[in-house]
């Protein structure tokens, strides 16, 4: 069964609910369904799962994506604990080129955020021992990634101690200074 697909305020990031059925004993859900999804008009080919831990609530991993050609969509969710999912439009000539959306994503409200490559992506965890799993199109390609620094665009970023950094992650540029290789794609 199709999951509910959300549209947000930046076009091509969408807020995702799969739907989940459950009983006395907890839950089932279909987390990733490619024909589901294909029926939804979001056809992604994913080939790279990634899972992450972090211990302290108040860590802030972003904002990064990667440059074509190892470009990456990514679905990400939260199966332990709680973040406030972000992505940043970073398309050069967008009419919403820096703008930013976020989400809250837990394991209690298994929402899930579709983030197409274009898209810078960070999150901040709620909770300490907070877990994120997400999906890949790409895999990792170290030459081809790209960051903003987290403080730089702007983003309401909710209250927490920290925030707790890679030593990467605090010395990546403003977004004023990234030199994007992504541009919008408009069709006449």
């Amino acid at each position: 069964m199709p999951p509910d697909i959300a549209v947000t305020d930046l076009p091509g990031v969408f807020l995702v609910t799969p739907r989940r059925f459950g009983d006395a004993r907890g839950f089932f859900t279909e987390s990733w369904s490619a024909k589901d999804w294909a029926e939804t008009g979001i056809d992604c080919d994913f080939v790279q799962d990634n899972h992450s831990l972090s211990r302290l609530r108040g860590t802030l991993r972003g904002l990064h994506a990667q440059a074509p050609p190892a470009a990456q969509h990514k679905l990400v969710r939260c199966t332990r604990g709680a973040i406030f999912d972000v992505a940043v439009d970073i398309r050069r000539g967008s009419e919403t080129y820096g703008a930013w959306v976020g989400h809250e994503l837990s394991a209690e409200n298994g929402r899930q955020m579709f983030v197409p490559h274009g898209f810078l992506h960070g999150f901040l965890t709620l909770c300490d021992d907070t877990e994120v799993q997400y999906k890949c199109s790409a895999g990792y390609a170290p030459a081809q990634e790209i960051a903003a620094h987290w403080d730089s665009a702007g983003i309401a970023w909710p209250e927490t101690p920290g925030p707790f950094l890679s030593d990467k992650d605090a010395a990546a540029a403003p977004l004023a200074e990234l030199q994007t290789p992504f541009i919008e794609r408009r069709t006449p």
